[in-house]
């Protein structure tokens, strides 16, 4: 009780029977009181002792505010005091059930659209107080008809209500196999924090459709086209509207020729060549108006079709052969070599050979036969004379089907090889060699002679080892000027495989031996080579080793075998040298030591060493965090329509573009007072819900999610501060 005054009272509604408000105490001379205003039948006073009462039930969302005059009259009726304004504030309870607008809702996806991209949405109301948790409402999906996978297809977004695939529908769907689904998706009140929250639900009926997001099958290009260019070679069709078109490149050229506009249709920019590059790959992107992918990137593969045009090349300026003035007929006597550059094993790039002259005609014009497909070059007739002539010059005119070219070639006359050659010595007795000698090291020089035209193969001597060395551990050049050889290291050698090696050699020439002439003793010679033994470094079993590995692999975990071996059979360490903390250690040796080696005295060791990579494989280990130089700020007062800029990053490697999703923290308070919208990716909006907020900073909850493998997200609480700006729009 108290004395009259304009007063504020609040009552929560429904309830019913009679319940006092206030009693007014009378000043003299009043002795009575009267109340008009919204008493809607349920609210009165007692004139008498002023006490003012409810009689009935409250309803907020009838009224949710009753407004009315008291007065204190005099025994005449008179006005003593008043009126004074007396408001009753009827206070919210949860008693409205959330409804969804429609009974049935009906939607359409198309496969493979990306997982989190809304294609309907779902729509309740509650007509309790929206300032209370009684009216705040979270969708959620209750069942999913069918369901043929462990994992939900289908996801809601619990405040908005907007339905999309999940990862998994993304992946799985197929009209071919389930065409139509039902999801039964519920609505609850009280942010469906409490068990008593009302709850309502409605069917989603959703018809799959086949996606228009496919490559295209490989594109086929012919090279050189004299088409105005650019040149419509395909197109692609996005699952979703107003997206905007790009190619991406897989390869790094000097020259992209391709472009694709805003109707998906890729063209080529210019006349391709494939003898420059015969094949391209490279994707083809969308992106919403926020820069995010809308789609999976399709990767589209162009082959560019050959045409004929590139003529015939000889290899050579001039074809040089031989043939012995008593060669048969029938006789290989060379190949001429020519090539083309048009595509390897088509009719393009099919050669033909043909002798279009021969120089001089005697003793016939046509001593020489050239096979049409392989240029092989034979003698027709045994009837070739030195003295008659020592050489021939012939044209031959090699041709594909469009092009053709004349090649030269010169064919000297030799003279006949009945010569054998004949080593300065038969044995060259002992050489000793320790098994570290560099490969490519001579070890001995040899001699023989031949008596036949000089510096023709009738007279040229080709050294080789015939017994001792199977596993061609030597290699023995000629000198073309004097048909001295020299023996050489060609594979390194081993004390501990053979410490001994018995060598035959032998002196032969390119050219045939007349028929009655043939090799013997005097074309062989003999000499032994001794191996020392040297204390080698250990082997490894491989040239270089490399591995990949996550880069959270526990601890003493096997990363790499690596096998090494001692010739001398001693026992080996290993060692590791380099490393680090980057991505990949090219630095990193493993070292081996071997030998008469002791833990205080390395450095006598053999010692060899090999590189090892360890690539380090991203793992999703880095929650997303905020990157701002200085907390966002709102100008005092609140007006309307204000955002605040916030950007996050992650640490982690990201494949294409960074795909955060921000939230509030499932805080009422936050809830209540703040709003934040994604821009894009890597960006978002925070802005205030409503204008009350005081002169102070304000600490927001928000979560970010990196939507990785596994996802990570981090809430950070955000200081906002509402101050008072200066005219350049900053806090002082």
């Amino acid at each position: 009780s108290g004395p009259l005054k304009d007063m504020n009272f609040s009552f929560p509604e429904g309830g019913g029977g009679l319940r006092f408000i206030y009693q007014f105490t009378a000043e003299p001379p009043a002795v009575s009181f009267r109340v008009t205003g919204e008493q809607d039948g349920i609210i009165d006073i007692v004139p008498e002792t002023g006490i003012l009462y409810l009689n009935g039930s409250l309803d907020r969302e009838t009224k949710a505010v009753h407004r009315l005059q008291v007065e204190s009259l005099d025994k005449m009726g008179n006005i003593v005091k008043g009126p004074h304004a007396v408001t009753i504030h009827v206070e919210d309870i949860n008693d409205n059930p959330p409804k969804f607008d429609q009974l049935e809702y009906t939607g359409v996806v198309r496969q493979n659209t990306r997982p989190g991209k809304p294609f309907m949405y779902v729509h309740a109301s509650d007509c309790d107080d929206p300032t209370t948790p009684h009216a705040q409402l979270v969708y959620s999906i209750l069942h999913h008809f069918p369901n043929p996978y462990s994992e939900m297809l289908f996801q809601i977004d619990n405040i908005t209500g907007a339905i999309s695939l999940s990862k998994q529908g993304s992946y799985y769907l197929d009209p071919q196999k389930q065409d139509t689904f039902t999801l039964v998706v519920t609505v609850k009140d009280m942010a469906g924090m409490t068990t008593n929250a009302f709850i309502d639900s409605t069917d989603v009926i959703i018809t799959v459709k086949e996606s228009l997001w496919k490559a295209p099958p490989t594109i086929r290009i012919r090279e050189n086209s004299t088409q105005v260019h650019p040149v419509n070679i395909s197109q692609v069709h996005s699952n979703e509207q107003d997206v905007i078109y790009d190619l991406f490149e897989k390869e790094k050229l000097p020259r992209f020729p391709f472009s694709i506009d805003q109707n998906g249709v890729i063209y080529v920019t210019e006349p391709l060549d494939r003898e420059e590059k015969d094949t391209y790959s490279f994707y083809v992107v969308t992106k919403d108006s926020k820069g995010e992918l809308a789609d999976r990137p399709l990767n589209i593969q162009v082959v560019v079709e050959d045409i004929n045009d590139n003529p015939p090349v000889c290899q050579k300026a001039l074809t040089v052969l031989e043939v012995q003035e008593n060669e048969a007929e029938g006789s290989t006597i060379g190949t001429l070599l020519a090539t083309d550059m048009d595509e390897k094993d088509t009719l393009n790039s099919r050669l033909h050979f043909k002798i279009q002259s021969q120089f001089p005609e005697v003793p016939a014009s046509n001593l020489f036969f050239i096979q049409q497909d392989t240029g092989t070059l034979q003698l027709i007739s045994r009837s070739l004379n030195k003295g008659v002539a020592s050489n021939y010059s012939l044209k031959v005119l090699v041709t594909d089907e469009v092009f053709q070219t004349i090649c030269d070639v010169q064919i000297h006359v030799i003279d006949i090889n009945d010569q054998i050659p004949i080593f300065e010595k038969s044995d060259y007795g002992n050489v000793t060699v320790a098994e570290n000698v560099p490969v490519g090291t001579v070890i001995l020089e040899i001699q023989a002679t031949d008596g036949d035209e000089p510096a023709t193969g009738s007279s040229y001597i080709i050294y080789q080892v015939k017994e001792g060395d199977p596993n061609n551990v030597l290699i023995i050049e000629t000198d073309p000027e004097t048909n001295r050889g020299f023996v050489k290291i060609n594979k390194a050698l081993d004390f501990e495989a053979t410490q001994v090696h018995n060598l035959v050699i032998s002196a032969t020439n390119p050219e045939p031996l007349v028929e009655n002439v043939k090799y013997n003793s005097s074309s062989l010679a003999l000499f032994k080579v001794i191996v020392t033994n040297v204390d080698e470094p250990p082997l490894f079993n491989k040239a270089v080793y490399s591995t990949e590995v996550s880069e959270d692999i526990a601890v003493n975990s096997l990363v790499i075998t690596v096998e090494a071996y001692d010739p001398e059979g001693n026992t080996s360490r290993f060692l590791v040298e380099g490393g680090g903390t980057m991505s990949w250690w090219p630095a990193t040796h493993l070292q081996q030591t071997a030998g008469q080696c002791f833990s205080n005295q390395l450095f006598l060791c053999a010692k060899s060493q090999v590189a090892l990579t360890l690539r380090l494989k991203d793992v999703n280990d880095n929650p997303p965090r905020l990157v701002m130089d200085y907390p966002p700020f709102f100008c005092y007062p609140i007006v309307g329509g204000e955002k605040a800029f916030i950007q996050a990053t992650d640490d982690d490697k990201q494949l294409y573009f960074p795909q955060f999703t921000f939230s509030l923290a499932d805080d009422m308070n936050a809830r209540n007072n703040w709003e934040i919208s994604r821009v894009n990716g890597t960006h978002a909006y925070l802005s205030p819900k409503h204008s009350n907020f005081e002169e102070k900073a304000y600490s927001v909850p928000v979560i970010i999610n990196d939507n990785g493998k596994p996802p990570l997200e981090r809430r950070v609480n955000l200081e906002v501060n509402i101050c008072r700006c200066s005219s350049e729009n900053s806090c002082f």
